[in-house]
């Protein structure tokens, strides 16, 4: 991929055993309140070099909004304000001492109301000193990448941050002539959201280029939908299923399944699917552009959308209630890969499967997820180490999971004695031994079956590899508390880096 020393060969290359690590820019230690792209970030980059890991995996690196969810975004391109650096601006002379040391932090879980309430202000003294007339800042602007993004932000502080289907008329249905007065009025706004953007990406880019140089790339995480309240529909309702008013006629979601009975109602509006087709799916292959500017691998979230969605009517409470409907299937990665070239990308197969993403994952050729916590509940699975084939990224669990060790926490001693034979068994068939005495011995276990599998690229969340409980846990489908808010207190040691060294030198993971 571009931007990379060297080839990198795609992740599912014959042959291929690598091994990565998820943790996201948010979960990163530091003085600011959440993780940013400032010293931990390059500290984490050369401990994965140290321990011989080749990927470093984040979720969406976009702006958050309403839930504080990486997949709920005010713009689909965004970078996260909170993640620039306090520490790059004070020595870019934006941050006097005094007011860097204001910007500071408990060092404790992210707490996104005062983070918005204290990180805005800091934001604003900084840009207030920006050189506005910067050649490359004017050309970042020029380029028109964000223009759509920093007109919806402007106009939505206008309106007191509300949504903009309660905004006056002239704006909520983006007449130009209203909006762009309106820009022209308070360019000085405007150009605020446009230097986030730029300095976002500007550390972005040189973190990645870091990361490149010493081995390490970096895998991006693109939500399947777009959030209702944002730029993308605000700024192109012709792509998505609204009513003349631009409500949503029926919103995203997932049936019911291993994660909620109830299904997870999500709320994203539906892609008029037709309409994109139409345009040669240009939204959607600028939006991959996008991703492969700033990632060397790209998964895809919800990938099975893409072959058939779950419409829920709009107003259900939960999503026991909805409809099939056919997504794009291969026809929007065939024309992606026209424009684009190869496309290295990871498809998120978990949920609901048929023969209709199965044939997807296929037609495309993208290696698919294996989750080793869904493999041990019982029966014979697609999840179990021995049914684990080359084309795939298996993890020990993702955002949405437990812990290992907070799995195996939460289990009656019954079924955990249960799930401790299931995973005795897969050793076996692995010809591995393990104890499997306590908690922290289990999880072990699932390291090593995490890394002696078949599959292409293993990955490990870092709190599977700090043996970490549910106090760390990412996310909870289906819950609005508690969610997103993890954070390291300090980065993996020494020690861990040679012990995760150990396990990929003795499977073969390089």
């Amino acid at each position: 991929m571009k931007g990379t020393k060297g080839k990198l060969k795609p992740v599912n290359a014959p042959g291929a055993r690598a091994a990565g690590v998820l943790m996201h820019i948010s979960s990163l230690p530091g003085k600011y309140g959440i993780g940013t792209l400032g010293k931990e970030a390059y500290a984490f980059v050369d401990f994965l070099q140290t321990a011989g890991v080749k990927y470093w995996q984040v979720l969406p690196l976009v702006q958050t909004g309403f839930g504080d969810s990486p997949y709920q975004s005010v713009f689909s391109n965004s970078g996260n304000p909170y993640f620039i650096d306090p520490e790059k601006l004070h020595a870019d002379g934006l941050l006097t001492e005094n007011e860097l040391k204001r910007a500071t932090m408990p060092a404790k879980s992210v707490n996104y109301a005062k983070l918005y309430q204290k990180r805005y202000p800091v934001l604003r003294k900084a840009f207030s000193r920006f050189d506005k007339g910067n050649e490359k800042f004017r050309s970042f602007v020029e380029k028109g990448e964000f223009r759509a993004y920093a007109e919806f932000m402007a106009i939505k502080k206008k309106f007191g941050g509300r949504g903009f289907a309660a905004w006056d008329r002239e704006f909520k249905f983006n007449d130009r002539k209203a909006v762009e007065a309106y820009i022209a009025a308070n360019e000085e706004e405007y150009l605020f959201w446009q230097w986030l953007q730029f300095e976002f990406f500007e550390e972005w880019h040189a973190l990645r280029r870091y990361a490149n140089e010493r081995g390490v790339f970096l895998i991006g995480d693109i939500p399947l939908y777009v959030a209702y309240d944002s730029a993308d529909v605000w700024s192109m309702p012709e792509l998505f299923k609204l009513d003349k008013d631009r409500a949503m006629i029926e919103v995203a979601g997932c049936p019911p399944d291993y994660f909620s009975a109830e299904g997870q109602l999500w709320g994203n509006p539906l892609y008029d699917w037709e309409k994109h087709k139409k345009s040669g799916y240009a939204w959607w292959i600028g939006r991959l552009r996008a991703a492969f500017a700033s990632f060397d691998v790209v998964r895809i979230d919800h990938f099975r959308g893409l072959d058939r969605y779950y419409a829920v009517p709009a107003g259900n409470k939960n999503a026991v209630i909805g409809r099939w409907c056919d997504g794009p299937k291969n026809a929007l990665f065939r024309a992606a890969a026209r424009r684009l070239g190869k496309l290295d990308i990871i498809a998120e197969d978990l949920g609901v499967m048929d023969d209709g993403v199965r044939k997807l994952l296929r037609d495309t050729a993208f290696p698919g997820m294996k989750i080793l916590l869904f493999a041990f509940e019982g029966g014979e699975n697609d999840y179990l180490p021995k049914n684990i084939g080359h084309n795939s990224v298996c993890y020990t669990g993702t955002h949405d999971n437990d812990t290992a060790v907070g799995y195996m926490k939460r289990q009656n001693p019954s079924f955990l004695r249960f799930v401790r034979r299931n995973i005795r068994a897969a050793l076996g068939d692995r010809g591995l031994k393990h104890s499997l005495r306590g908690y922290r011995q289990v999880a072990d276990a699932l390291l090593h079956l995490l890394f002696e599998c078949d599959a292409c690229l293993s990955v490990v969340p870092v709190q599977d590899l700090l043996y970490l409980d549910n106090s760390a846990r990412m996310n909870t489908p289906s819950t609005n508390e508690i969610n997103w808010q993890f954070r390291l207190r300090f980065l993996p040691g020494e020690d861990t880096a040679a012990y995760l060294k150990h396990l990929l030198e003795i499977y073969h993971r390089k």
